[in-house]
């Protein structure tokens, strides 16, 4: 389903990881951010952890989106299908495919140029206002150069030896040698003090 439609929305998940695993959506994610809350995500892979500081502030639908699909644990036992080594980490495709999404799409939530760095957490997209399911990590100064297209929503603040590790996984056409996988990704919600 496309972005845009209001007349319905997929119910939120509940906050403690009970909702039952989902990977395929009718209608796009009800907004459920807590009002004035700060996210991270705990991304638990076959290599090793990552965590992420989330832009709820700066990239509201974006990080909504993922914290939606988290919670109803969509990204738990995908591979990471696209790694290019000092380029980009990507994921969040459960057909593996680079063509696999979650049945709707979101508007960009752009930043301004010069704004990607290592460690930056950012939606793939097939075009203006595709997002879906599917991120990437910036994993080097290729990376880094990226023009600014991709809705970006997190930057890693711990796991470094982790992303090197899935990074040098990748190869130059972007096929990994092995495909290390998400194990699960755990949402962690800090309420407004």
């Amino acid at each position: 389903m496309a972005f845009g439609r209001r007349d319905r929305s997929y119910p939120c998940p509940e906050p403690d990881g009970s909702s039952p695993k989902t990977q395929r959506f009718d209608a796009p994610p009800s907004f459920c951010l807590a009002d004035g809350a700060s996210y991270e995500a705990l991304m638990v892979t076959s290599e090793g952890e990552l965590r992420f500081e989330l832009f709820a502030d700066r990239a509201p639908t974006t990080v909504n989106s993922f914290v939606f699909l988290a919670r109803y644990h969509y990204f738990d036992g995908i591979g990471f299908h696209r790694i290019i080594p000092g380029f980009v980490v990507q994921g969040g495709d459960p057909t593996g495919s680079g063509a696999g999404g979650p049945g709707y799409r979101f508007r960009d939530e752009l930043p301004p140029a010069g704004a990607y760095q290592i460690g930056s957490l950012a939606m793939a997209n097939a075009g203006p206002n595709t997002n879906g399911s599917q991120f990437f990590i910036v994993s080097g100064p290729s990376g880094v150069a990226l023009p600014p297209a991709y809705s970006l929503f997190g930057q890693m603040t711990d796991g470094s030896q982790t992303l090197a590790r899935l990074d040098a996984l990748g190869t130059p056409e972007g096929r990994p040698q092995r495909v290390p996988v998400i194990e699960h990704v755990t949402i962690i919600e800090h309420p407004r003090s």
